[in-house]
């Protein structure tokens, strides 16, 4: 488990790394980006924090999110509202600031409603804090439950439940294969290539791409029978690409689908 935590570290060096060249390649997205860079470098810090712990094995009873730790998260948001009220954009600041005026029941109880949520990907804006606070105790469960390599045809996370982020096609042969990657706990799973997630639509003719000339390796998979989209981050375009962050990196792609009236399966740590 030492190696797969250490492994794990490195992922997120790589994301840290990433959002500082992205943000030098598109200057559009440099502040976002630079915000993002600051809520990695925190994770990753309690990624190795969670790490010591001693997290449940597989094929134990309790629910994936009934196994995250409240009272470490409770524990750490102090540190998080004093990084986003430095660092965040205005609003998402001035919310951090009000969080911060709670009583500290309040507090807890934010994080709690989020670990009751079906998935946690609500638009409220609190689930912004709790989701950068759990994600890193839930992506060391996976790998402590060996969980980081899942084949399904789920639409939803099969560790997790989550849904997922963004579509990653990975080099295979001469072409790629398609995985979901979970928009929580950050599982890869395998996923057909002609499917939408959402309502399970196979026709070709109704799962529309999109894709914009600035970013040849991100595209919007919309689909017409639902009206959900996600991005997918194309591998063998771009074999450096971090679909994480290649998915925050572009933004205008997601208001070009909203704009031309989709939704986005879930929406990303930023908000979009």
């Amino acid at each position: 488990m030492a190696a797969a935590s250490a492994m794990k570290t490195t992922d997120w060096d790589k994301r840290i790394h990433r959002a500082v060249e992205l943000a030098e390649r598109y200057p559009s997205a440099a502040e976002i980006l630079a915000f993002y860079r600051h809520i990695l470098e925190f994770q990753k810090t309690l990624f190795a924090d969670v790490a010591c712990l001693s997290l449940p094995a597989a094929g134990g009873k309790a629910a994936f999110r009934e196994q995250l730790d409240l009272d470490i998260a409770v524990q750490q948001l102090p540190a998080l509202l004093s990084l986003v009220q430095r660092t965040g954009p205005a609003k998402l600041a001035q919310e951090a600031a009000e969080i911060g005026r709670a009583s500290s029941e309040q507090k807890r109880e934010i994080l709690r409603s989020f670990l009751l949520s079906t998935d946690g990907n609500g638009p409220e804006s609190t689930h912004f804090f709790a989701r950068v606070l759990f994600q890193p105790q839930a992506e060391h469960l996976a790998v402590a439950q060996n969980a980081q390599s899942v084949d399904s045809s789920a639409s939803v996370c099969p560790v997790c439940a989550a849904r997922p982020q963004v579509a990653v096609l990975r080099p295979e042969g001469d072409g790629g294969k398609r995985f979901l990657v979970c928009s929580f706990c950050s599982t890869e799973w395998e996923f057909r290539r002609i499917l939408c997630p959402v309502c399970g639509e196979v026709d070709h003719q109704k799962l529309s791409r999109y894709s914009a000339e600035d970013f040849a390796a991100v595209r919007v998979e919309a689909c017409d029978t639902c009206k959900y989209y996600l991005k997918s981050v194309d591998m063998t375009v771009d074999g450096l690409a971090v679909p994480l962050g290649d998915e925050i990196a572009t933004a205008s792609l997601d208001i070009w689908a909203v704009e031309h009236g989709f939704s986005k399966v879930s929406p990303n740590l930023m908000g979009f």
